[in-house]
């Protein structure tokens, strides 16, 4: 089982960035998606979920209008689009799956927001 994020960086206040997160080694469409991020200091958070199909989507209110996670099971592949970027938006981005009692990890890719 792999899941590899990418697409991180040093973006300034007000851009964007997209996030990508290849799985494998699993039945990804079978699979709810999630994108947590984690800042210095601070406890993990659930920035936005995703249902198997792609039909339930939600998201912390911190990011609701500016961020969209999206899937495309036929490319095993979930997003997180970033607008609108802020400087508490830095942290490590982490996607997981999660079906039932299975839970995987990916390593995180870091957004860093600053001027």
């Amino acid at each position: 089982v792999q899941l590899v994020e990418s697409g991180g960086g040093l973006v300034q206040p007000g851009g964007s960035l997209s996030l990508s997160c290849a799985a494998s080694g699993f039945t990804f469409s079978r699979y709810g998606m999630t994108w947590y991020r984690q800042a210095p200091g601070k406890e993990r958070e659930l920035v936005a979920a995703i249902d198997s199909a792609g039909g339930s989507i939600n998201y912390v209110d911190s990011v609701k209008g500016r961020f969209t996670i999206s899937r495309d099971n036929t490319k095993n592949t979930v997003y997180l689009q970033m607008n609108s970027l802020k400087p508490e938006d830095t942290a490590i981005y982490y996607c997981s799956a999660i079906r039932r009692e299975f839970n995987y990890w990916g390593q995180g890719t870091q957004v860093t927001v600053s001027s």
